[in-house]
């Protein structure tokens, strides 16, 4: 009888956790009306990848945003890290060179990496064509429709003025103010950020689209049944990283709140995390904006 029980409980762990720890990348798509627009748009949206491999010269991510044909790359910070080395990020950066109009907006590890080395970061994305969003909106023209595109940096750019990241919200909120003031012309709007906890306030900036990152690895899930549990929340005594709790509720797929959605990416980090993913692919998203 106990070695049935044995053999019961390793048919199971089999069965349904080693599945759990499987990290192919993976595509996710959405779709989504938008006005302004007479025939579709494809937009890829990257976020955290943390410098991790994806293949000799990238190839196994770069071919995969090839075969999704998107017509514009927007980037949701943490794509460089403050441990590895940037040689992943680099041959990505040099992989879409040229090819996609592509737009970044910094993460938190960019600034962890101290002032030389994001100095240093900021400049490989000014060498490969990479447009850096800070605090700005511009306006982007694809297949003849136009979209304004805002950009706003992680909390952690005002760390070097305060002790903590808390205190720096407030300047992060003006930021932010400051680029949803800016005039839209009554076209669509996507504002691309690193973290998604502050839905609410994107609401109430009006924009039509938020793309965000930021809960990634160290996540875990059980489909159906909990979308996110922060397991490296077990070992940081309580300092969780995507600052909303041990169960953080805005960790990947799509929200909406006062007319405006948010889309959060589960990111791309493999190697760079400490706990394993579970049930939590690597992911990259692709939205397709169609006419209303």
């Amino acid at each position: 009888m106990k070695t049935k029980i044995l053999f019961g409980l390793l048919v199971v762990f089999l069965c349904l956790i080693l599945p759990g720890f499987y990290n192919a990348l993976k595509i996710v798509p959405y779709k989504l009306r938008a006005k302004g627009i007479t025939q579709s748009i494809r937009i890829a949206l990257v976020t955290d990848l943390h410098s991790c491999d994806y293949g000799k010269g990238m190839r196994d991510l770069l071919d995969a945003i090839d075969a999704q044909n998107p017509d514009l790359i927007l980037i949701g910070g943490d794509f460089f890290d403050d441990e590895l080395p940037d040689d992943n990020t680099i041959s990505f950066l040099k992989g879409i060179s040229g090819r996609y109009p592509s737009y970044y907006v910094t993460g938190n590890h960019e600034y962890r990496s101290g002032a030389e080395g994001f100095v240093r970061k900021m400049a490989v994305l000014k060498e490969w064509g990479v447009v850096r969003l800070s605090g700005e909106m511009r306006t982007v023209s694809i297949k003849g429709a136009r979209l304004k595109i805002a950009g706003v940096d992680d909390p952690s750019a005002w760390l070097d003025k305060v002790d903590n990241l808390e205190q720096t919200v407030g300047d992060f909120l003006k930021q932010l103010a400051q680029v949803a003031a800016q005039p839209r012309d009554g076209l669509y709007s996507i504002l691309l950020t690193h973290r998604p906890e502050f839905l609410e306030i994107y609401s109430q900036s009006h924009f039509d689209l938020v793309l965000a990152g930021h809960t990634h690895g160290g996540i875990w899930r059980i489909p159906g049944i909990i979308n996110g549990f922060y397991a490296n929340g077990l070992y940081k005594n309580g300092s969780y990283s995507p600052n909303h709790g041990l169960f953080p509720a805005l960790s990947g797929g799509l929200y909406e709140q006062g007319g405006t959605k948010m889309i959060v990416s589960r990111g791309l980090a493999r190697e760079s995390t400490r706990i394993p993913r579970f049930y939590n692919r690597p992911e990259l998203v692709i939205i397709e904006l169609v006419p209303e």
